[in-house]
């Protein structure tokens, strides 16, 4: 159990750190956050590669009591997002 508000946002997509699109969810998601009294640790973004993704949130898991993942999710064959996150669970 968590003692502090304390959060971090990690946003999935090779889309996203090879610059095809920008990150604006976590931008949004952290002042939110902030609205909320947590304190964002970091935010972070991952190419859809299984291992650095589950690096990502293993680090994320043991820096912060919560931790958002947006992106990913998508109808495509590269989105491991959801066996990611079942796998750490």
């Amino acid at each position: 159990m968590c003692d502090e508000k304390t959060a971090v946002v990690i946003a999935a997509g090779t889309e996203l750190t090879e610059g095809i699109i920008q990150d604006t969810h976590a931008r949004f998601l952290s002042s939110e956050l902030t609205s909320l009294g947590f304190v964002v640790r970091r935010t972070s973004q991952v190419p859809d590669d299984p291992a650095i993704f589950r690096d990502e949130l293993a680090r994320g898991c043991r820096e912060a009591c919560l931790v958002l993942i947006t992106g990913g999710l998508g109808p495509t064959a590269d989105d491991l997002t959801r066996e990611i996150v079942a796998e750490a669970a």
